[in-house]
């Protein structure tokens, strides 16, 4: 074994075991002795990786594919960067090209399904991640991220059979008790009384306890158990409150700020001419107001396709304001975006998204959070639909509560606080995009979905098809909080929900009211 070998083999030993100081000096050593060999910049992007640079990394990673084409591995953990920076499009084509190579490496074949599902492209993650379990059948982060596509591919069983076998061997494992708990409706305590069990062995501070709270909350909400229901959610929007620093004026302040800026004369400036040949479609509104829903009917069109939720608009907007962010969208962003032009907006965001794109006329990008992007949406696709989901606001603020992403959503206090300020904004886009908007009721959706549907389609200006009506059968993926419910027909189960908890949500009934909201 020659010098370079043994310190690549020390390089792999101290990865194995997270020591990323030494796997960074041993990259530095291989350079130094052996500047034209693949392994040193190879392991100083594991280090840089580790150490959450990832333009840094992938840096290294590059340098490590122009000195060996070959390199597999340095190529997955490139794709992998890249859709951690938004280069979407590059991760693709670096997967593509690199895939076959994989065949027999279960940690590149997973991290290749990671960075696929990253991308929302889960089809093409799903046979990553199954070679990868047959070449190591018992390794359970394997298991698990199979498992967590298999859901975004509607295939619950598998999902289900999966979590199962994992908490047999780890019964206190409170994320697959979570992950099981959104499956499917519980019809008896049976997952309950495990759970409970396992909180009662865990550690009793209550950050360590978000998962099993949020999944004890749901499962007791199927049983019409709500008091019991809501304490559990109240648990957990308390605990994860206790692990951030969040001020929800600063989410308030980008919304006045938009508000300020994406005016009618703002948007009178720079006209640019869309001849792109395909047309989105942005589905906007709150989370958990209908959007999936309504996504899912839409792409069962001909015409239509679906791209998912992406941050393609948001990364354009951040990325040429030139202004240094940590990825959030802030109120400096959008005063340095107002600069940009609809050209420029709009070509960066179909760069960005041109290998998701099919042949269908129509795309559809659904990502909710958009809602506050329709300003600058507008201004760049003069022929882009734009679709707005709303909800009866109790109803739209608790099914936020209930779950673990929002950031604004953890405390009532803070949702009252939020939705006001989207209730501003709403308002706002009427005024402004006279004419431009669809708005669509959740409520008028699930209870009459034909009517809406044809009223829907018309207003895009595409003929009705039947198919439309059967978007339980669309065998798309969807990486929402939604991704189970709308694999069944359509249902008004959740409409008026927020009354079975009326006491505990009086306060922030009181607040909305108080604020001008209409319940």
């Amino acid at each position: 074994m020659n010098e370079i070998t043994t310190i690549s083999a020390n390089g792999r030993q101290a990865a194995v075991v997270r020591d990323w100081g030494r796997v960074g000096a041993c990259g530095l050593e291989i350079r130094r002795r052996a500047p034209h060999d693949a392994e040193g910049p190879f392991l100083l992007g594991l280090a840089q990786k580790a150490a959450r640079k990832p333009t840094i990394a992938a840096q290294y990673f590059s340098q490590a594919l122009e000195l060996s084409a070959d390199r597999y591995d340095a190529a997955i953990e490139l794709a992998f960067l890249y859709v951690l920076l938004n280069r979407h499009a590059e991760a693709n084509e670096l997967l593509d090209r690199h895939q076959e190579l994989l065949a027999n490496s279960p940690k590149y074949l997973d991290l290749a399904g990671q960075t696929y599902s990253r991308m929302g492209m889960y089809d093409e993650a799903w046979p990553l991640y199954e070679r990868a379990n047959q070449l190591q059948p018992d390794v359970e982060v394997l298991q698990a991220n199979m498992a967590a596509c298999a859901v975004y591919l509607g295939k619950i069983s598998e999902a289900s059979a999966i979590y199962t076998r994992l908490l047999t061997k780890h019964p206190a494992h409170q994320r697959n008790h979570y992950e099981l708990a959104q499956l499917e409706r519980a019809t008896n305590d049976n997952h309950v009384k495990q759970m409970l069990a396992a909180l009662k062995k865990a550690d009793p501070k209550p950050a360590k306890n978000i998962f099993l709270y949020y999944a004890l909350a749901k499962e007791f909400e199927d049983l019409g158990r709500w008091d019991e229901a809501f304490d559990y959610y109240q648990r957990g929007g308390d605990a994860v409150r206790t692990t951030m620093v969040y001020d929800v004026a600063t989410d308030t302040a980008v919304i006045d700020k938009i508000i300020e800026v994406c005016t009618s004369g703002w948007l009178a400036e720079d006209p640019v001419c869309d001849e792109s040949a395909r047309t989105p479609i942005f589905v906007v509104g709150l989370p958990r107001t209908g959007t999936t829903l309504t996504d899912r009917i839409l792409s069962c069109h001909s015409r239509v396709a679906s791209i998912g939720e992406t941050q393609f608009l948001h990364m354009v907007l951040r990325r040429n304001s030139g202004l240094q962010t940590d990825g959030e969208l802030t109120a400096d962003v959008v005063e340095a975006a107002r600069q940009l032009s609809a050209g420029e907006i709009a070509q960066g965001y179909m760069d960005a998204a041109s290998h998701r794109l099919g042949d269908a006329p129509f795309f559809i990008d659904k990502l909710p959070e958009n809602v506050l992007h329709l300003g600058f949406i507008a201004k760049a696709w003069p022929r882009a639909r734009i679709i707005h989901l709303r909800r009866n606001p109790m109803d739209a603020c608790f099914a936020m509560y209930k779950q673990s992403f929002f950031r604004f959503a953890y405390s009532l206090d803070d949702l009252a606080e939020y939705y006001l300020a989207y209730d501003r904004l709403s308002r706002h886009w009427r005024n402004v995009l006279v004419g431009r908007m669809i708005e669509v009721e959740y409520e008028q959706l699930v209870s009459d979905q034909e009517r809406q549907t044809r009223r829907l389609l018309e207003a895009l200006g595409l003929p009705f098809e039947e198919a439309c009506l059967h978007f339980e059968q669309n065998t798309a993926p969807i990486a929402t909080a939604s991704s189970v419910q709308v694999r069944e027909k359509v249902h008004t189960r959740s409409v008026n929900k927020w009354k079975k908890f009326e006491r505990q949500l009086g306060p922030l009934r009181e607040r909305l009211e108080a604020g001008g909201v209409k319940i």
